[in-house]
């Protein structure tokens, strides 16, 4: 099967789990990059990829990179990748795209020559003067760096945080992607136990039960690409079956999620049923005052509120005081808390052993980990 370039885009800081997970998917020439991961595959690496990528935002075919300077190399460059291998005649193939310090810096001008560029490619191929564009949809993205060029075509759709479980969410989610690089950096583990004390919607449990039984994330949602004529059905058939084959079914990880709000319990249990773990964890109404380690072992890993969301930042630093309290260090258990208050191992009380710098959509946030 002919191998071309992918790419996937990620939340900053992830790019090494991104990578590490891609070689485990047996990627070739894994590549991470600032903010996304390039790396060889066939159709059946892109399927993989989409059903099973935990921390990726979503697949892209990497069509080709150059530089532009003008609009006349943008469209240069752009007419010269082969996009008939993509695009059928009938195919309908839109343009979107970002520019970030560079020349080129008017979005809608970009997309423009861009779609001029492909169409004027498809005409010679196809031999045709007008598009109707009614079949397929081939979504063009592109993103100019540095004046630097990446023409890409996407094979997700909705972007890969979206696993289809949370058709509703409490106050201030945490992105899907994120919850499971938590769940990574945290050292969930396949029989151990788990606790969130501001579970919200569930998704920092939901996503740390699915890493733990190795459910793949994209087993419960569609994709762009399973739309494509150039992909066989049997391919994205095998690859759902090989994701089955790999969940855990003898793992005994159990996940506990407490919230104040008992709106917010409701919906986590309602979405881990959705996700396919409501064996595996169990949630109750909580009030961080009352928090406990109930068993010998476990991983601590919560979002709390902070000030930019849902609290003002006195109160939130109050809560920090208060998890300081009842976060006591304990042989065998280990804290991990996201958020983006610089302040908060003063108000927690200590240090941290190790933090990691991630961001929740555009707030920079530091997890704190806590595990001696």
């Amino acid at each position: 099967m002919e191998r071309f370039k992918l790419v996937c885009p990620c939340i900053l800081g992830v790019e090494g789990l991104v990578a590490e997970e891609l070689r485990d998917m047996e990627a070739q020439n894994v590549e991470p990059q600032n903010g996304r991961v390039v790396f060889d595959g066939d159709f059946s690496m892109l399927a993989r990829t989409n059903l099973c990528s935990r921390y990726s935002e979503r697949v892209l075919v990497l069509m080709g990179t150059f530089e532009a300077c003008s609009f006349e190399a943008l469209f240069q460059g752009v007419k010269a990748l082969p996009w008939e291998k993509w695009i059928g005649k009938n195919d309908i193939f839109p343009v979107k795209g970002r520019s970030l310090s560079s020349r080129l810096s008017s979005v809608p001008d970009c997309q423009k020559i861009v779609k001029k560029a492909v169409v004027e490619r498809l005409k010679e191929k196809y031999h045709v003067s007008w598009f109707d564009e009614t079949d397929t949809v081939y979504q063009i993205q592109f993103l100019i760096l540095k004046d630097q060029v990446s023409i890409m075509i996407d094979t997700s759709g909705a972007g890969l945080h979206k696993r289809g479980y949370r058709a509703n969410s409490a106050d201030a989610p945490i992105k899907e992607t994120l919850a499971a690089a938590m769940a990574r950096l945290s050292r969930v583990r396949v029989n151990g136990n788990m606790a969130d004390p501001f579970c919200g919607s569930g998704t920092v449990l939901i996503e740390s039960a699915l890493y733990a039984l190795n459910i793949a994330p994209g087993l419960r949602r569609n994709f762009s690409a399973e739309n494509w004529d150039q992909i066989e059905a049997s391919v994205w058939k095998q690859e759902k079956e090989r994701a089955q084959d790999l969940i855990r079914r003898d793992a005994r990880f159990q996940g506990r999620g407490f919230d104040v709000d008992g709106a917010a319990v409701e919906l986590a249990a309602a979405n881990a049923k959705k996700a396919g773990v409501i064996g595996c964890v169990r949630v109750e109404k909580r009030d961080i005052r009352d928090f406990q380690t109930e068993t010998e072992t476990g991983v601590v890993l919560c979002n709390p509120p902070y000030g930019e969301r849902l609290l003002d930042i006195k109160q939130a630093q109050e809560l920090y005081r208060i998890m300081g309290r009842v976060f006591q260090p304990k042989p065998g258990w280990s804290y991990s808390v996201i958020t983006p208050d610089e302040q908060f191992e003063q108000c927690f009380g200590r240090k941290a052993d190790k933090r990691r710098k991630l961001y929740n959509g555009m707030i920079k946030c530091q997890l704190y980990m806590y595990f001696k």
